[in-house]
């Protein structure tokens, strides 16, 4: 089967179009879908309606769909897996605008994420960018690439906590902070078998035997050159959006400019493998 697909920039992404997610769940379809979703990193498909069961089964075609390991937000009543992102200006939603690999911290952090846009806050507003970490790497030279292929990074969940424990959002408190974990700065695509740099300046502490300041002026160097504006597909939610992408070989930035405006979507996560 052959999608029709439309590019959504030069950097990465595509859109999908004539499918229905709610309804075209053969075997042949999925598979093309996944094709795509690994050619492209980002795939948009417009004009879709899904119950959180559908959008959980959705989801598990690319792996099992996990909670967030930390409890980080509310999830859906009917099916708690899925984390609800909500917005008003009674329960205003936590920060995000960062530059972020999702759930860095964990020892198997998750394969890619599946949001589905049910209140958008207006044209033009609360938009999410993504950086493409396979060209950020291959971009590089091959004694820079050749010295980041032998580098581990610490990466931690301080910073979530630390927000989640803010009282001026609607995030779930987290008690503890749990321990660092150790990744390869570089990590190999299980499917593609592509390389991309795997650090991002939230979760990414230091790398291994350096220290912190050393570390820090390579994270900010390095993410410089991800977020380049050519290195960059910029999102403009519609309602009924579905949007994944591919957290293995992304990062994501979600643009805070909507104030108390109402938003609502609601987001799956597929479980991931640990990097290698």
């Amino acid at each position: 089967m052959n999608l029709e697909l439309s590019p959504l920039c030069g950097a990465m992404g595509a859109e999908v179009h004539g499918v229905d997610l709610s309804r075209d769940k053969e075997s042949v379809i999925l598979n093309t879908i996944q094709d795509a979703f690994h050619e492209n990193i980002v795939l948009l498909f417009r004009d879709q309606c899904l119950t959180p069961a559908q959008h959980v089964r959705f989801t598990s075609f690319f792996g099992p769909v996990e909670p967030h390991p930390l409890g980080s937000r509310e999830g859906a009543p009917s099916q708690p897996e899925i984390l609800v992102l909500e917005n008003s200006a009674d329960t205003p939603a936590p920060r995000n605008d960062f530059w972020h690999s999702d759930i860095s911290f964990a020892e198997c952090p998750p394969l890619g994420s599946v949001i589905h846009a049910l209140e958008v806050p207006g044209e033009g507003l609360g938009d999410t960018l993504f950086c493409n970490m396979y060209s950020v790497f291959e971009e590089l030279s091959p004694g820079l690439q050749k010295t980041l292929e032998g580098l581990r990074a610490l990466h931690s969940a301080e910073a979530l906590v630390r927000r989640n424990n803010e009282d001026d959002n609607n995030a779930k408190p987290i008690a503890s902070v749990p321990g660092m974990v150790s990744h390869p700065v570089v990590r190999t695509h299980p499917q593609t078998g592509r390389k991309a740099l795997y650090v991002n300046p939230y979760f990414t502490e230091r790398f291994e035997g350096w220290t912190l300041e050393e570390s820090r002026l390579w994270i900010d160097w390095l993410t410089q050159r991800a977020t380049r504006l050519e290195n960059i597909y910029r999102h403009r939610w519609r309602k009924g959006d579905v949007l994944m992408w591919d957290n293995r070989c992304a990062m994501h930035y979600a643009i805070y400019d909507y104030g108390s405006k109402p938003r609502l979507f609601h987001r799956a996560t597929a479980a991931g493998e640990r990097p290698i």
